[in-house]
C-alpha cells in the first residue's frame, strides 16, 4: 500500500479542512465516539484550529485523495474545558502540545500510519519547544451496548508510543451522538508522555 504522510502547516491545513471534517463525520460515526457529524460544527472547530499558531495536520494521502489524518496545536491555543485540568493541577500548559483527532479509514488501519501519525505530531511539538505531548479518549463502560463484540481498545498501542493514563487527568466535552436530539457531555481521559530533549 503505498501510501504518503506529509505534515501540513500554514495555508496547506486551510486547504484540507474539507478533506478532514469529512473524515472526523464518518471515522467518529463509530464506536467509541458515536458523533452523529455536523458540517456547521465541523466548520466553526477546525477553523479555530487552523488559525492556531504552530498548528500540525498530518494527512496521509492515497494519491491524491486524503484518506486519513491527525491534528496537533499547543495547549495553549486550546479552549479552557481541554486546559483547565492541567491547570487545576498546577501542571504548566505553556509547554504542552495537544493532539486531537487521529482518523483514518478503515482500509487504511494495520500499516503502520498511526505510527507516522505520532512521529510527525511530536517531531513538531519538540520543534515548537514543548516538552510533553498529550491527547484526550472517551471514557466508555466495557459493557456499552454499542461495543462491537471484537473492538479492541488502542491503549496497549498509545502504550508503546510512550503515553501514560494520568488517574483523574479528566474532562468533559459535548457531542451530538447517534440516538441523541441534543448534545450531552461526555467523559474524556487524558493520556500524556513527556520527554527531556525538549528544544
Amino acid at each position: 500500500m503505498a501510501i504518503a504522510v506529509r505534515a501540513l502547516t500554514g495555508d496547506e491545513i486551510a486547504a484540507a479542512l474539507d478533506d478532514l471534517a469529512a473524515l472526523r463525520i464518518e471515522v467518529f460515526a463509530a464506536y467509541p465516539y458515536l458523533y452523529d457529524g455536523d458540517r456547521a460544527y465541523e466548520a466553526q472547530y477546525l477553523s479555530e484550529y487552523a488559525q492556531a499558531e504552530d498548528a500540525v495536520l498530518v494527512a496521509a494521502f492515497d494519491g491524491e485523495r486524503i484518506v486519513g489524518a491527525a491534528t496537533a496545536a499547543p495547549m495553549r491555543h486550546q479552549k479552557a474545558e481541554f486546559r483547565s485540568p492541567f491547570e487545576h493541577r498546577g501542571l504548566d500548559a505553556t509547554r504542552l502540545f495537544y493532539f486531537g483527532e487521529s482518523v483514518l479509514l478503515p482500509a487504511y488501519r494495520g500499516h503502520g500510519i498511526g505510527h507516522s501519525f505520532f512521529d510527525a505530531r511530536e517531531a513538531q511539538a519538540r520543534a515548537c519547544g514543548a516538552n510533553a505531548a498529550c491527547f484526550a479518549a472517551v471514557i466508555r463502560p466495557d459493557d456499552h451496548p454499542a461495543r462491537p463484540a471484537d473492538y479492541t481498545p488502542l491503549d496497549a498501542f498509545w502504550q508503546r508510543r510512550g503515553y501514560a493514563l494520568i488517574p483523574g487527568l479528566v474532562t468533559e466535552l459535548a457531542w451530538k451522538e447517534h440516538g441523541e436530539a441534543h448534545e450531552s457531555p461526555k467523559s474524556m481521559q487524558y493520556w500524556l508522555r513527556e520527554w527531556k530533549n525538549a528544544a
